[in-house]
């Protein structure tokens, strides 16, 4: 199933007649940069919808994930008109519309699991040549993890950085 898509400049009519936008984003994605007004619902929580009679327009980074998880978003939807951002905040941008930037905000936990993924392995390939080939045990192990995030969507290097300093949210003053 997909989802109707809507331009931004479709998508921008539909929000002033009434319709919800919908951030399916993470929540550490949502705070570097937002469309304004969206509601940030990551898919985890999208049961969670509020009623919107005038429906919905769900978005992401590229569309991709809203294309995914079309199913899903619909099924929340409870039967209420519901469309795509196509090309998602991205698109967005592109068309000159506002965006809300949050500079110093950390990057995504996703990227930063895969430049930490990335390294540990070619570490351990590198010290696995050098040093000892017991050391290739190290990029088996992070693949072994990055193997058993894609299946269970469970993924603990992300849960150990949510925890590190600049991951944590920012206390006011």
């Amino acid at each position: 199933m997909m989802l109707p898509t809507l331009t931004p400049a479709e998508a921008q009519r539909a929000i002033k007649a009434g319709a919800l936008l919908i951030d399916i984003r993470e929540h550490d994605e949502h705070a570097r940069e937002a469309i304004p007004g969206a509601l940030n619902l990551p898919l985890a929580r999208i049961g969670e919808l509020p009623l919107a009679e005038a429906g919905y327009v769900f978005h992401c980074r590229s569309g991709m994930r809203t294309d995914a998880n079309a199913a899903r978003l619909a099924a929340a939807a409870r039967g209420a008109p519901c469309h795509s951002l196509a090309g998602g905040i991205d698109a967005w941008r592109a068309a000159g519309q506002m965006t809300l930037r949050v500079p110093g905000q950390p990057i995504e936990i996703m990227r930063q699991v895969q430049l930490v993924a990335g390294g540990l392995v070619l570490i351990g390939v590198v010290l696995g040549f050098l040093v000892s080939p017991a050391l290739f045990g190290l990029s088996a192990f992070v693949g072994a993890g990055l193997m058993t995030a894609g299946a269970t969507g469970w993924c603990g290097m992300a849960k150990l950085l949510r925890h590190l300093p600049w991951n944590r949210p920012a206390t006011s003053a």
